[in-house]
């Protein structure tokens, strides 16, 4: 440890998948130069990313079903958090998701607290977000949007977003390494295939029953269009499902990839169904590997990315309770459709109107060749804006102030 140094503690429930697990190791490797950075987990189980030569604590506090087991939990994380705070001689303590913010702002100090809402569920609930609010010296947000909503809904002023930073180098690297198990390899390099990729766990708020009707009503019209989506949990659903349909054959549920890239690399469209997000790295992941994009307009996040400042103002000012656009928008960098609902529904006989846009956006890429490859262009230019370097001097910036 450097003691010339200040003490920097990143706190994450667990380091398995997802998006704001990555952006934590990302936060810790960007930020080593100026603090000593120290990453406190609450289990080290199935632990999905590079953590050579980062400082990771496991305080050994995994989760546990039923709500008096979630209450005694918080207890046992907040008192190992706190003297690990006290012993560290943290300076400043910043946490990733609800969990990890719950035992940030209950264990206190020493040092500034600073708390991160990245998704827009961490939205829904009011009493944990005036808890955060008054507990945190800042929050931190991956979303205009979100702050937008805290300053409107809470008259929180303290609030800041910071964009997600995205690796292009790293990600095209990834991306070249094999993979001999790609679905539906075969037929595309033959030039017979097109394929839709989607990255998410078997979770509501991924939207993926939506996609899959969505995709039913697209392979109708090219037939020579697969889908292919990559993700943890249990499929099966998905599977009948798609067997119902009649298009088992075109579909595949490969399950979790540690290296996911190389086959969203081996795809022709990415989409994204979600109803939840904060700020999708999915979806940029997609757009770096020059994939033409297709994404749902989820409250938080992809309105952002595939909208220029001026069309996501017009936005704005259409819909001012941030809530989603009513019609189909051709944005700068992707196409944006209306949000879909939250509510599951895995029955193959229905079809919704909004799952119908869906196939239609998908279909008006497919039909038009060079609108399919200026969003391809467009799509890599986009992610081209969201550099490591822009994220580290940004969330430097913020931290020096607690300095």
């Amino acid at each position: 440890m450097d003691k010339a140094k200040k003490n920097l503690l990143l706190m994450v429930p667990m380091l398995h998948q997802g998006g704001f697990e990555r952006v934590c190791v990302k936060t810790a490797r960007l930020m080593q130069d100026f603090y000593n950075v120290h990453i406190v987990i609450f289990s080290s189980k199935d632990i999905n990313y590079d953590v050579t030569g980062l400082d990771v604590i496991d305080i050994d506090v995994p989760a546990r079903k039923g709500i008096v087991n979630k209450v005694l939990n918080v207890f046992k994380r907040v008192k190992k958090v706190k003297k690990l705070k006290r012993d560290l001689g943290c300076d400043i303590a910043y946490s990733f998701g609800s969990s990890a913010n719950y035992v940030n702002v209950l264990s206190g100090g020493p040092g500034k607290v600073l708390t991160g809402l990245r998704c827009q569920t961490d939205m829904e609930n009011p009493r944990q977000l005036r808890l955060f609010c008054r507990k945190s010296d800042q929050v931190l947000s991956c979303s205009k949007e979100i702050v937008r909503q805290l300053l409107a809904d809470y008259n929180y002023d303290k609030s800041t977003y910071i964009y997600n930073p995205l690796d292009i180098e790293d990600i095209e690297k990834h991306a070249a390494e094999p993979a001999n198990d790609i679905p539906f390899a075969a037929g595309r390099a033959e030039g017979n295939v097109k394929v839709i990729s989607c990255t998410g766990r078997n979770d509501y708020i991924k939207g993926i029953w939506h996609l899959v009707k969505a995709f039913y009503l697209v392979q109708q019209r090219h037939p020579e269009v697969r889908l292919a989506v990559y993700g943890a949990g249990d499929w099966s659903g998905y599977k009948e499902m798609a067997e119902k349909l009649g298009i088992a054959d075109k579909t595949a549920f490969p399950g979790v990839k540690k290296n996911v890239f190389p086959y969203v690399a081996a795809s022709d469209i990415y989409v994204c169904s979600s109803n939840h997000e904060g700020f999708p790295n999915s979806v940029l992941e997609g757009m770096a590997l020059r994939k033409p994009l297709v994404s749902a307009d989820c409250k938080t996040g992809p309105r952002e990315i595939l909208l220029s400042d001026s069309e996501y103002e017009e936005l704005i000012k259409r819909k001012p309770d941030g809530s989603s656009t009513d019609k189909v928008i051709e944005g700068a960098y992707g196409i944006l459709v209306p949000d879909m609902s939250p509510e599951v529904n895995m029955d193959p006989e229905v079809i919704t109107d909004e799952e119908k846009v869906l196939a239609g956006a998908i279909i008006r890429l497919l039909d038009d060749e060079a609108l399919f490859k200026s969003y391809s262009d467009k799509a890599y230019e986009r992610a081209l804006f969201y550099t490591p370097e822009k994220y580290r001097d940004a969330i430097h910036s913020v931290l020096s102030h607690y300095e």
